[in-house]
C-alpha cells in the first residue's frame, strides 16, 4: 500500500549518475564502465573499510557495510536496509552493530531490529547539560542489546508496532570524577550490572521511500517502552520517545534537501544510568554531532537539528552538507532542563552506491568547551 505521491520524491535516474563503483570500473575496465550498473539490482551492497579518527572512538579501524533491497519483485514497497558495523579503536573499544529496517511486500509489515555487542571504555560527565570537563569520569563496561519490533500497516503510511527490547550492561567500572568530586554516577546508584528487559508499543507515520537517503517526506515515531522485573529487568521503569523528521526537496531538478530532526525523550526515576537518554543515544548513534557519544545524559532530553544537503558534482558522485543542532538534558536530582549544548559543522558526501543512493558521510562538528572532531557514517545521518 504505497502512497502514489511518493513518486514525486524519487531520486533522479540513477543510470545517469556516478558512484564509486563506476569510478573503480573506469580505472580497471574502461570498456564496460558505461554498461556496468545500468539498472538497479534487487540487492545492492555497499561496503566501506576505513582507518581514521572520530571524536567518539579516537583512531579506529572500521568496516561498515549495508545491503539495500526490495522484498517484492515489483519494487513497490519502501527500500529495506540491513547495516553492519565492526570497529576497533585506540580507546580499546570493540564494537559490533547489526541494524535492520525491512519492509515486506506492499508495505504491509515492517520489521526493525537492532543487535549489538560492545566493550566500551569511555567517559561520562554526569547528568544535565551544564556538566563540565572537570567532571569527567572514566568508565568501562560491556554491553549487549537485542531489539526487535514488528509493525503492521493500519492505513497507507501509518503503522502500529509491538516489540521486545533487552539492554544488558555488565563488568561496569568507574574511576570517579577527574576533579575528585562525588560523581552523578555514584549519586544515581548504578550497580555493576544492570538488565533492562521489556516490551515496546509504537505508532509510526513514514512516507519516505528510502530511509538511507530521504529526498522528501515526513517521519513521525512514538515509542513507549516498559521494562519489567518479571521479564528479568533489574528494575521496573518506562520511557517515551517522540522522533520527528521532515525533508524538503528544494527543486525537482536536483537532489538538494533541507532536513529537520527533532526528538523528545522522557524516562522514569528507576531507569538505569547507562540506559538514560544520552548524546548519540538514537538507533544509529548519530544525534549530537560535535560531541562524543554519551557526552551529555539525563533522565529527559530535548533535541533539534537541521541540515542542508547539496550536490557538488552534476553526476551525483560528490555532495556536501552544513548542519546545526542543539540538545538539552535534565540535571540531577532536580530533573530540570538547564542550558543548551549547541553544535555546528559541515561535511562531504561520496556516492558509494547510486541505486540505493548510499553515501559515505564524513562530517566535522564543533561544539562548546573545546569539543570538536570528525564523524563518519554510511548513509545519511537522519
Amino acid at each position: 500500500m504505497v502512497n502514489d505521491q511518493k513518486s514525486v520524491i524519487a531520486p533522479a535516474d540513477s543510470a545517469k549518475q556516478r558512484d564509486m563503483i563506476d569510478v573503480i570500473n573506469s580505472i580497471f575496465n574502461k570498456k564496460s564502465a558505461a554498461e556496468t550498473h545500468k539498472t538497479a539490482r534487487r540487492l545492492n551492497f555497499s561496503v566501506v573499510p576505513s582507518v581514521g579518527y572520530t571524536l567518539s572512538t579516537g583512531f579506529a579501524v572500521d568496516v561498515t557495510g549495508n545491503v539495500a533491497f526490495y522484498t517484492g519483485a515489483a519494487h513497490k514497497e519502501n527500500l529495506s536496509n540491513i547495516q553492519t558495523d565492526i570497529s576497533y579503536d585506540t580507546k580499546a573499544q570493540r564494537l559490533f552493530y547489526n541494524r535492520g529496517d525491512i519492509w515486506f511486500p506492499d508495505n504491509n509489515y515492517r520489521l526493525v531490529t537492532d543487535v549489538r555487542w560492545v566493550k566500551f571504555p569511555t567517559e561520562t560527565y554526569g547528568l544535565g547539560t551544564q556538566t563540565t570537563n572537570a567532571e569527567k569520569n572514566e568508565i568501562d563496561f560491556n554491553y549487549a542489546r537485542v531489539y526487535g519490533t514488528l509493525y503492521k500497516t493500519l492505513l497507507p503510511d501509518f503503522y502500529a508496532g509491538v516489540g521486545y527490547n533487552l539492554d544488558y550492561h555488565y563488568n561496569i567500572t568507574a574511576q570517579g570524577n577527574q576533579d575528585h568530586s562525588i560523581s552523578d554516577f555514584q549519586k544515581y546508584g548504578q550497580p555493576l550490572t544492570s538488565v533492562s528487559s521489556g516490551i515496546n508499543l509504537d505508532v509510526l507515520f513514514d512516507n519516505r521511500r528510502n530511509s538511507i537517503n530521504p529526498l522528501g517526506g515526513e517521519y513521525a515515531s512514538l515509542v513507549y517502552r516498559q521494562s519489567f522485573t518479571f521479564l528479568g529487568s533489574s528494575t521496573n521503569w518506562r520511557s517515551a520517545l517522540l522522533d520527528l523528521r521532515k525533508y524538503l526537496r528544494l527543486s525537482p531538478r536536483s537532489n538538494n534537501v533541507l532536513a529537520f530532526w527533532g526528538m523528545a525523550w522522557f524516562s522514569s526515576t528507576a531507569t538505569p544510568y547507562l540506559d538514560l537518554p544520552q548524546t548519540a543515544g538514537d538507533m544509529y548513534t548519530n544525534s549530537g554531532r560535535g560531541y562524543a557519544e554519551g557526552r551529555y545524559r539525563g533522565r529527559d532530553m530535548l533535541y533539534l537539528e537541521s541540515e542542508y544537503r547539496f550536490g557538488i558534482t552534476h553526476n551525483g558522485l560528490l555532495g556536501g552538507v552544513v548542519f546545526a543542532n542543539g540538545q538539552s538534558f535534565t540535571n540531577y536530582p532536580a530533573n530540570a532542563f538547564k542550558g543548551i549544548a549547541p553544535a555546528t559543522g559541515a561535511g562531504i558526501r561520496v556516492k558509494i552506491n547510486k541505486h540505493s543512493d548510499t553515501n559515505a558521510c564524513i562530517d566535522y562538528g564543533v561544539g562548546t568547551n573545546g569539543s570538536h572532531g570528525f564523524f563518519v557514517n554510511l548513509g545519511e545521518v537522519f
